[in-house]
């Protein structure tokens, strides 16, 4: 990869690209209807902070969300969630009777395009997806699944997970989703918490050459869930697969009521729970997550449409597993009128994927393009991707030499869309933008109705220094509460609990004065040497810059008030030794890039960097392993993609 400096501009959007973009039709909308005048993206963003209720009434009119507005007001009580807000008090909507929406009125364009590893591929339009999504909501409706009811899936990014998810919704019932690659204890953590009324699990899956049979932690996950109705086994892996052995175990195949009528689709409330999702677990019982119908479809609307510029005619991919907020959004494509492309297996060449689906919009974590550039890839020469507009990175910051790569070796001529968000708000909230240049390591922009900012040590909002990112207007998006959180008292700890009022997200961030952000890591786990504080992200982007090093972690074992050893950890490239050499090699880097200060005081070679499902390093439960914290204490094995590495840090 070619140096390149932290801020240099890599495009710039066309006078065509900016007429054209959704966001720029979104202002004169705006103008004409409602005499909102907007100069600039700043202006935009400005407004929809200040006019938080103007803002999302107008989202909800300008696309037309399909449900029942009513007259009540955008927001009452409050000021945030956990205070009592609820919004648009009085409407009704449900998330499925929007994301099939084109059934009725584009019922012939694709909806879905599933590829898998093993070289299965199937294609959907709006009609045959609606269709499904009627006979399995039959069958849930036979098995006694209402609204409320819990249904969760034990399922891989395939067609049924998309099928029976808009089936539960489509009920005012509540879904809730783990990959199979997730182990069973892992599972009941996530599960047993919600009580499922339904459990939909697959034989097993493949990934990377192997198959992966499933079927005893299907029985383990049964035996925890006493109140099952049922188990519907989805024979993926085995086509011959059986539910034999399962307690109230019934065949997929036996599942969908075909010829019960034309699709329906039960109206909630706005706040009605959609689905619950998982705080990444690492540590302690996972926090189950609950968001709105109403929310989630605003949301996702707004950042699908303004930020990721997608409508109809696009073809969507994020490279995504069930277990990942980013199968949420992914499936969102739906709601703007995309296709969306379902992929399930190993990363192994996702760039021949984007070429032969024609997507337009490809989504990856940024370790995946970090990984390419290492790998000396050259996609844009190697595949035609001249459809592609956009590529969007999340997961962990990507440095400004990830950033020029995707210029130098996939295309000039697309819009990287690096985006900070989470779990929490299913959504990113710091992200790109069509309207605005990009400039290497830097995020473009706060998202519309994203009042982010960053707060310095006594609480206040600083500009151009790295501070805590908070958010301090709510947004639709925010958690409805937490499962079985009935006084809102691990929601409030969670989020409000260092600044009342205010969401406390947990990263480093620093706001630019033109609006462009960088992230900088987890703030529990900052780098804090002799009072110099600094982000992990910037430690990452210097040694990972060595051609010796595949991955790495750095940990400071300091608590609050002392200062501990600074150890880094580092994963070595196929063929590579830690020399002495290469050791000298690296504290004289570091200290010339970072400082003096953060010269590590050990330099380890481990075969793995822990890393979550979703591909997120362990920084901080590894912290507490090396101050102490007994290793199955400090991290849950079952929701990590390489458990088996955590034995090598110790104290």
């Amino acid at each position: 990869m070619a140096g390149v400096s932290e801020g240099s501009k890599l495009w710039e959007p066309s006078p065509e690209v900016i007429a054209n973009a959704r966001v720029t039709r979104f202002t004169q909308w705006l103008r004409d209807r409602h005499g909102v005048k907007t100069e600039s993206y700043d202006d935009l963003w400005r407004w929809s902070v200040t006019e938080v209720d103007a803002f999302w009434d107008a989202i909800w009119s300008y696309f037309g969300v399909v449900g029942e507005r009513g007259d009540g007001p955008v927001r009452a009580g409050g000021p945030m969630p956990v205070d009592g807000l609820t919004w648009f008090p009085g409407a009704t909507l449900n998330y499925a009777a929007n994301a099939l929406r084109r059934a009725a009125d584009a019922p012939d364009e694709t909806a879905v395009t599933f590829r898998s590893e093993a070289g299965g591929h199937r294609v959907l339009s709006y009609r045959e997806l609606a269709l499904h999504v009627a006979e399995v909501r039959a069958g849930l409706a036979d098995l006694g699944v209402g609204k409320g009811d819990r249904v969760a899936a034990y399922i891989p990014n395939i067609p049924e997970a998309l099928i029976c998810f808009l089936a539960t919704a489509s009920l005012g019932a509540i879904w809730s989703s783990c990959s199979p690659d997730f182990g069973s204890s892992s599972v009941v953590d996530r599960f047993a918490q919600i009580e499922p009324k339904v459990l939909i699990a697959v034989d097993g899956y493949a990934y990377n050459g192997r198959r992966f049979d499933r079927r005893d932690a299907v029985r383990e996950i049964e035996a925890a869930l006493p109140g099952l109705a049922a188990t519907v086994l989805i024979p993926y892996l085995d086509p011959a697969a059986t539910p034999d052995g399962l307690r109230a175990g019934i065949h997929y195949g036996d599942l969908p009521r075909p010829g019960r009528g034309a699709l329906e689709f039960e109206a909630v409330p706005f706040d009605h729970p959609l689905w619950v999702v998982y705080s990444s677990g690492t540590t302690g019982l996972p926090k189950p997550i609950v968001h709105g119908h109403g929310g989630v479809v605003l949301e996702h609307l707004k950042a699908l449409s303004f930020h990721q510029d997608l409508g109809r005619g696009d073809v969507f991919f994020w490279y995504t597993t069930t277990g990942w907020m980013m199968w949420n959004y992914l499936v969102g494509g739906l709601l703007v009128g995309s296709t969306i492309v379902m992929y399930d297996g190993a990363p192994l060449d996702l760039w021949s994927l984007v070429a032969d689906s024609g997507v337009t919009y490809m989504g990856v974590g940024a370790p995946y393009i970090m990984a390419s550039a290492k790998d000396g890839r050259r996609p844009g020469e190697e595949h035609d991707l001249s459809g592609l507009r956009g590529i969007g990175s999340t997961g962990s910051p990507l440095p400004p030499e990830g950033f020029a790569w995707v210029y130098e070796a996939v295309g000039r001529d697309l819009l990287l869309g690096s985006f900070s968000g989470g779990t929490d708000l299913c959504t990113g909230f710091v992200g790109p933008s069509p309207l605005l240049p990009l400039r290497a390591g830097v995020i473009q922009c706060r998202g519309l109705g994203a009042k982010v900012e960053a707060y310095g040590d006594d609480g206040r909002p600083v500009v151009d220094e790295v501070g805590e990112l908070v958010i301090t207007e709510p947004m639709p998006s925010m958690p409805v509460y937490f499962w079985k959180d009935e006084d809102g008292e691990r929601y409030r700890d969670s989020y409000f609990g260092m600044y009342p009022g205010v969401w406390r997200h947990g990263d480093w961030v620093k706001i630019l004065p033109d609006g462009g952000c960088v992230i900088y890591g987890r703030s529990d786990s900052t780098l804090n040497r002799g009072g110099v504080r600094m982000g992990t992200s910037d430690f990452y982007r210097v040694v990972e810059a060595f051609e010796e090093i595949a991955d790495s972690l750095v940990i400071d074992t300091g608590r609050l008030g002392q200062e501990g050893r600074l150890l880094l950890y580092v994963q070595l490239a196929e063929g590579a030794s830690l020399t002495e050499d290469l050791v000298a090699e690296l504290r004289r880097r570091i200290r010339s890039a970072l400082s003096p200060r953060h010269v590590p005081d050990e330099i380890h070679a481990v075969p793995g960097i822990p890393r979550t499902l979703s591909g997120k390093k362990l920084e901080v439960p590894v912290r507490k392993i090396l101050q102490g914290t007994p290793v199955d204490q400090a991290a849950n094995r079952d929701s990590m993609a390489n458990p088996e590495v955590l034995d090598h840090f110790t104290p």
